[in-house]
């Protein structure tokens, strides 16, 4: 996990991969529980036998589960001491570049595009989240990232 003490830390790094999450395992339960609180019952999604027939070979996750994943990403790949809260502003792209089965293990790659002030005590980060699946050379999703973090780190 990377520390940040300060916002000037954290806009030295402007142009680095920040941090390499650990990896994470995406089971059938996250795809139903995902399923029921989106409504998206898609059968690539929650029907295993059906899906193993599919062009999957497998049930997958969703696009928007994968993407949901990113704040669990943040929690463990960096923080910033001292900032009193931290919120998600928003996403300025985003692509699902490949099917994630399920069974699947996941991390992020978290690459700091930008960094500026926002009034009175914030800053604004741009993140380039690249998201791969162990044993696969092509990441599963690959979003760019708002984050807000305000109150000034000690």
């Amino acid at each position: 996990m990377k520390i940040f003490r300060s916002y000037s830390e954290v806009s030295a790094c402007v142009g680095q991969e920040v941090a390499v999450t650990d990896w994470i395992t995406i089971t059938q339960e996250q795809v139903n529980l995902f399923a029921q609180a989106t409504g998206d019952h898609q059968w690539i999604h929650v029907d295993p036998e059906r899906a193993k027939a599919g062009p999957f070979g497998a049930p997958i996750a969703h696009g928007f589960l994968t993407l949901s994943l990113i704040p669990q990403f943040f929690e463990t790949g960096l923080t910033i001491e001292g900032a009193r809260m931290g919120v998600n502003y928003g996403l300025n792209k985003v692509r699902f570049t490949a099917p994630v089965p399920v069974g699947s293990r996941l991390r992020a790659r978290l690459t700091l595009q930008a960094a500026e002030p926002v009034a009175p005590d914030g800053i604004q980060m741009t993140w380039l989240v690249t998201v791969e699946r162990e044993g696969s050379d092509k990441p599963v999703c690959v979003a760019e990232s708002l984050a807000r973090n305000f109150g000034a780190p000690a």
